[in-house]
């Protein structure tokens, strides 16, 4: 999950992953859950009220941030810890494009990491 072009990099890493046959989703990609969300709730909860729906205990949330302040990201966090899942907080400051840099290359890492522990079924 990510806002702006974090949201972005959420999309194209769960791509990658779900292409090595990893379950996941882009909390960013379904345009109407995130509006009805944010219209019917508020911006807050757009993160938050998917991990609540869909997240499992052990399950993995990656969030990234710009700022580190993105208060449905951080909303988001304490939903997934009270529901038991393991999270992995990008949050960096300084350059925006500095930051998504930074960001896609941790993404990549962490896509490294996980299909090296081979925690995903083969297709």
């Amino acid at each position: 999950m990510g806002n702006g072009g974090s949201a972005q990099q959420a999309n194209h890493f769960a791509a990658e992953l779900i292409h090595e046959g990893f379950p996941m989703i882009a909390l960013t990609s379904d345009m109407a859950v995130v509006t009805s969300t944010a219209n019917d709730f508020s911006f807050k909860e757009v993160f938050a009220r998917q991990v609540i729906a869909l997240g499992k205990p052990e399950d993995l949330l990656i969030g990234m941030s710009t700022s580190g302040r993105s208060e449905n990201i951080l909303y988001a966090y304490e939903w997934g810890k009270k529901l038991g899942l393991e999270i992995i907080d990008f949050p960096r400051r300084g350059a925006t494009p500095r930051c998504q840099e930074y960001q896609l290359r941790l993404l990549h890492l962490v896509w490294e990491y996980l299909k090296g522990r081979k925690l995903h079924r083969r297709i």
